[in-house]
């Protein structure tokens, strides 16, 4: 089978390797899309890699044993590699396991781990069923394009009374607008490339602020008649983005951090905290047990489709990270069978 690999500095291309077997309760799984993420970091670093991917979608090819999925499934492939057995996998939780899998041993192979290839292995529970209405594209959207702010937004219970403020408009944060939207909530966005902001306001934005302007708390306090937000999102990783999503957010109100970020933020407990009676939180997905809510979305807002802004085949690698590196695209997506 082909998979993608990262060659050097700004260079990508497709290798050969075996088709990986099942074993105990995995399935063999054929990728129809693979949704690209952050390994363009990688591809910009020159971190030369073979196992590229955590997301895709596909169909069920082969067993090792019966279990929750059967050949012939179509199905979404969760990321990471939990046990699927401590208390957190049990309540759908599985993102946040502290005893996951260690592929290469488990495997004693590489090969079936990356996502950027024709076929990958994963544990049976992990695939839970497209209906049958809905095209692989659109599937591929309740992995990293809906699943952080959809996640975030079901433990806020972000609704149409709501007002939600977005730092950062990449990929994470239009998905957030299209969650935030279908749940009728009005939607303020932060961010600062041109792109981005027309995006935004495509997807149903009402504000959209740059992050340099030093009017931006003043605007959003105008907007929402002093208040200040109910709940924000950031989705940017930038210490000055957390910082506004705090200071913005309305006594009693939610921030939820999905950007990662290694960086430290100040936040002091009183006057941030206590006194404001902030929840902060983080949020890097959602439970398994609400598939069927994301579902809803995919299947229910107008705006679903423009959250995919390119689609290339496993071929044309080379161009899909270059795509990737640039600002004016949302979800890019991988056939690795060709268009």
């Amino acid at each position: 089978m082909e998979i993608a690999v990262i060659l050097g500095t700004g260079r990508a291309g497709i290798t050969k390797v075996p088709i990986p077997e099942p074993k105990e309760d995995w399935a063999l799984v054929k990728v129809h899309v693979a949704p690209m993420c952050t390994e363009y970091k990688e591809f910009v670093a020159g971190q030369r890699n073979a196992v590229l991917g955590h997301e895709a979608v596909g169909e069920v090819v082969a067993l090792a044993q019966p279990g929750r999925a059967k050949i012939g499934d179509r199905v979404v492939v969760m990321p990471t590699w939990p046990c699927g057995k401590c208390s957190l996998c049990a309540k759908g939780e599985y993102i946040y396991c502290r005893s996951p899998y260690d592929y290469n041993k488990f495997a004693d192979t590489t090969i079936g781990a990356p996502a950027m290839a024709q076929y990958i292995l994963k544990p049976t529970w992990l695939l839970p069923s497209i209906p049958q209405e809905v095209s692989y594209e659109r599937a591929s959207l309740a992995l990293c394009a809906l699943g952080p702010t959809f996640g975030a937004m079901q433990s806020m219970a972000t609704a149409s009374f709501d007002t939600v403020m977005i730092t950062g408009a990449g990929p994470v944060g239009l998905g957030g607008i299209v969650n935030a939207r279908y749940r009728g909530a009005r939607v303020i966005v932060v961010d600062g490339e041109p792109w981005r902001q027309g995006k935004s306001v495509e997807l149903g934005a009402e504000l959209v602020l740059d992050p340099r302007d030093p009017d931006r708390i003043d605007k959003v306090l105008d907007f929402t008649k002093g208040n200040g937000v109910d709940m924000s999102l950031e989705c940017s990783g930038v210490v000055d983005a957390q910082r506004l999503c705090i200071d913005v957010t309305r006594r009693r109100g939610q921030v939820a951090f999905v950007g990662e970020s290694m960086q430290s933020l100040s936040v002091t407990v009183s006057p941030d905290l206590i006194r404001k009676g902030l929840t902060l939180f983080g949020s890097w997905h959602y439970s398994l047990s609400d598939f069927p809510r994301i579902m809803q979305v995919i299947q229910g807002s107008p705006s679903v489709d423009s959250l995919i802004s390119h689609v290339f085949p496993l071929s044309r690698i080379q161009e899909a990270f270059e795509t990737c590196v640039s600002l004016e695209r949302a979800k890019v997506l991988l056939k690795p069978w060709g268009e």
